[in-house]
């Protein structure tokens, strides 16, 4: 279905289970750990719903942005559980597994994008936005890795060991234009060669 993606991003870092999870846990922070990505956090709760939602502005490093909540529907020591709505509607998985002193992390993310744009141009770009994401996860375990540093950090001096974040970037557009321009090459001709060997078929 156009629109529809499947992810699964892996990370590892040094530390324990519960470190990671408290990081991971908390939605609100997400904007100054990993900010080339989450632009901002609200919380949208409703009163006296026992289910916390965060509404998120997030964007890769495409000229383009995504609106969307997520409320954590499950929580356990081993994994985090999602769900979204908005520009993003799906499901999404962290999986957290100690190996030694490192935390293997797993993010399993089934969404259907609903952004107008995206969702049309996913026949043609699906390559493009897979690339995306992937960029955008790799932001984050880089900040998390940053952001564990703070989090361990008991004085002023040992926090400045951690790097600033790194903000939101862009590709120039006349780049992506090229890869689009590109991709959509690469599928006409497959289109073509399809039909051909078809209409063989058929004779």
């Amino acid at each position: 279905m156009s629109g529809t993606y499947h992810f699964v991003s892996r990370w590892r870092v040094r530390a324990t289970v519960p470190e990671v999870q408290d990081i991971i846990g908390q939605p609100l922070e997400y904007p100054r750990w990993w900010p080339s990505v989450y632009l901002h956090a609200r919380e949208t709760t409703w009163p006296n719903n026992p289910i916390r939602r965060v509404q998120f502005h997030t964007r890769g490093m495409l000229p383009y942005t995504l609106i969307w909540e997520a409320a954590a529907v499950e929580r356990t020591p081993e994994k985090i559980v999602i769900e979204a709505s908005g520009d993003l509607e799906g499901r999404g998985v962290w999986s957290f597994a100690q190996d030694g002193d490192y935390v293997d992390i797993a993010f399993e993310w089934d969404i259907d994008v609903n952004k107008p744009f995206v969702r049309y141009m996913t026949p043609m770009l699906r390559p493009v936005f897979e690339a995306n994401h992937r960029w955008s996860m790799e932001q984050g375990e880089a900040g998390l890795r940053e952001e564990l540093i703070r989090y361990r950090a008991r004085t002023p001096e040992e926090m400045l060991d951690a790097a600033d974040p790194r903000g939101p970037v862009e590709v120039p557009v006349r780049l992506i234009a090229m890869g689009a321009l590109a991709v959509s090459a690469i599928a006409g001709f497959a289109l073509v060669r399809r039909k051909i060997r078809n209409s063989q078929s058929a004779s």
